[in-house]
């Protein structure tokens, strides 16, 4: 039994015919770069996200540098971030010259604790980048608020938690990369909306920053050879936006695919003392990038290895918070105890869109026969 943490192959053959008819028409036409693929797929994208406005680019990472750009960040200007997350987030702050503020996450949700923002806001704070962690969304009533209050930018990062969906106070319900001035989003192959190379994209309901955050990507020019910016080359190509186009047709019924997995997941392993399935928030659903389990009283790398001496493969995500990254140290200096004790106890096990029910029992079963 062949069990993979993605797998991109039986996903691609489910969708063969439409994928490499989407392709050949890129190839038919050899416009890769800026062809009719890209708009059409920004319409689509655009459409999914209720009709806020969608600029795609290169990857989830320039992504999150071409919002800071757009919004006029300074060197020295400090942007809030939780401290359990890729390093990403943080990168491009630090690329930026500005200074990136650490804060603590939720022990149940791991999402940024939203609670301990409000004492990390200074004259110099512009904004605040709440990360939409394996597949739920952050508290983001009572983050706006905060933002609201004191003037501050929400920049989304929801490349994990794609058509996730938020249910406010007032039964308001918004998709994740919607909520702030700018969401940013990530298309690697293994995210839940993935293409077959880089990509990514930025999410905003404002017309006039839409348009800068185009100018910004396209070299900062409107007309070819004119710079009215200082802007980047990030641009999503043209056969991965005809994939995209494909995909984001099924994006519902994987993420019904994924949620099924889930719930195999959480009746079987609930008993299990030594590890906490994920929490569910009330007011998110969860679209699982990720199934991550939180071990207690376990050795970690002793139970991945034994998982894996049954080939069932396993993922740290992420084995030391960004505090205590060597690039980071220096930022800040302060513990971030559940940020830090999560680092040492989560495991995530496979979960993607072509698992089935054999599958499943096999994981399970080996899992509830460990000890330790």
């Amino acid at each position: 039994m062949k069990i993979s943490m993605v797998d991109l192959r039986g996903q691609y053959q489910r969708i063969k015919p439409e994928i490499d008819q989407a392709i050949q028409s890129v190839l038919d036409s050899t416009a890769f770069i800026k062809g009719p693929q890209v708009a059409v797929f920004e319409k689509s994208l655009s459409d999914f996200h209720d009709g806020a406005f969608a600029v795609t680019c290169g990857n989830g990472t320039d992504a999150l540098q071409i919002a800071m750009m757009a919004l006029d960040f300074k060197p020295g200007d400090e942007v809030i971030l939780p401290v359990f997350t890729y390093v990403a987030t943080a990168e491009v702050i630090a690329l930026l010259g500005l200074k990136p503020v650490f804060v603590d996450v939720c022990e149940d949700t791991f999402n940024i604790d939203v609670s301990q923002v409000e004492s990390k806001i200074t004259s110099k704070t512009v904004a605040i980048v709440p990360v939409h962690l394996f597949g739920q969304c952050a508290d983001m009533e009572p983050l706006l608020k905060v933002a609201s209050d004191r003037n501050l930018h929400i920049i989304e990062d929801y490349a994990q938690a794609f058509d996730a969906k938020y249910t406010f106070s007032d039964g308001r319900v918004m998709k994740a990369g919607t909520m702030g001035a700018i969401g940013c989003t990530s298309f690697f192959p293994s995210k839940n909306l993935g293409c077959y190379g880089d990509g990514g994209a930025l999410i905003t309901g404002n017309k006039a920053l839409a348009e800068k955050i185009k100018v910004i990507a396209n070299h900062g020019q409107r007309v070819k050879y004119y710079h009215e910016l200082v802007g980047v080359n990030s641009r999503l190509d043209t056969i991965q936006a005809a994939i995209l186009d494909v995909k984001i047709k099924h994006v519902e019924s994987y993420e019904q695919s994924r949620q099924k997995v889930a719930d195999y997941y959480d009746k079987e392993l609930s008993g299990i003392e030594f590890a906490q399935t994920p929490f569910r928030a009330g007011n998110s659903t969860h679209v699982f990038h990720q199934y991550t389990l939180k071990l207690k009283d376990v050795d970690r790398e002793k139970f991945r290895a034994y998982l894996d001496s049954n080939k069932i493969p396993t993922m740290i995500y992420y084995p030391l918070p960004l505090h205590l990254q060597e690039a980071y140290k220096k930022q800040d200096r302060q513990a971030f105890p559940i940020s830090e004790e999560l680092s040492k106890s989560v495991v995530s096990i496979p979960i993607h869109t072509e698992m089935d029910e054999e599958q499943l029992s096999y994981i399970c079963t080996k899992i509830k026969e460990y000890e330790d």
